[in-house]
């Protein structure tokens, strides 16, 4: 299946929010047709009606792709609305968090070609990283679309086992949450050290998206980063000796916060 078939047979997109917006807006982008996207929005955005896509009109009786981005509590009524398309040729891709495959496989059949993806909400700037798991159905051609899909809105990962979900959950699902509360506490900080608020936030607020897109671009570990701008007996030094305190410090702080995150997601998992 390639993107040609997407064209041609259609892909629709259950629920627009942010997510689904930031997705169809790069698939549009990317040249796919607005005849050839089907979306179901019960409040469709003044960006979306203007699109030209079909909206909450009949959908095609086997698109090539569905692609689920409601909320997770509103999963049961939306998916049986779907189920005549399942055990067919029509592979469904959801961003909705907690819903495991085997929720999908009762509802569309066991045959459903299906494929779940954890995406976090960077995605909102193209900046997103998903992680994604196909079924036994999920051919590689079908992973291969699913993760051109995604990169509209980021880069994607494949994972070896759907249990991985939880740990992705902790550290790329609810990681940005984590950033924002460092911007928001550095921002305090410097404040403390009598900066004033606006300035505060604006120097937490580029020093964590400048220091994270060096990251990414430089060749160096992370690791290698911090020694390269920390001098010994240095301003830099004297702040790390109190973020890295491996009893007090962000280590013991982040493994609990993570570990906290991927529990909550394996309880909700489990009932």
């Amino acid at each position: 299946m390639t993107m040609d078939d997407l064209a041609e047979k259609g892909l629709v997109l259950l629920g627009c929010g942010k997510m689904g917006s930031a997705m169809l807006q790069g698939w549009l982008a990317g040249g796919l047709p607005s005849a050839s996207v089907w979306v179901n929005d019960p409040n469709p955005s003044d960006w979306l009606r203007g699109t030209g896509v079909h909206l909450n009109t009949d959908l095609p009786a086997q698109p090539a792709i569905v692609l689920v981005a409601v909320k997770p509590q509103m999963m049961g009524a939306a998916l049986p609305t779907l189920a005549a398309m399942g055990n067919g040729t029509t592979l469904f891709v959801s961003v909705a968090a907690g819903t495991p495959i085997s929720s999908f496989e009762q509802t569309l059949g066991t045959q459903t070609p299906i494929i779940r993806a954890m995406p976090n909400t960077p995605a909102a700037v193209a900046r997103g990283i998903t992680a994604i798991i196909g079924n036994a159905h999920a051919s590689a051609a079908h992973l291969d679309l699913a993760e051109t899909l995604l990169r509209a809105v980021g880069q994607v990962v494949r994972l070896d086992h759907e249990d991985q979900m939880d740990a992705v959950t902790g550290l790329s699902g609810s990681g940005p949450a984590y950033v924002f509360h460092m911007i928001e506490c550095m921002t305090q900080a410097g404040i403390a050290q009598g900066l004033s608020p606006a300035l505060s936030l604006q120097l937490a607020q580029a020093t964590v998206a400048g220091a994270g897109a060096l990251a990414e671009a430089a060749e160096e570990t992370p690791a290698q980063l911090r020694q390269n701008v920390t001098s010994p007996n240095g301003t830099t030094q004297a702040g790390l000796e109190v973020l890295m305190n491996t009893d007090t410090g962000l280590p013991p702080l982040m493994q609990k916060t993570v570990a906290a995150a991927a529990d909550r997601s394996r309880e909700l998992r489990n009932g």
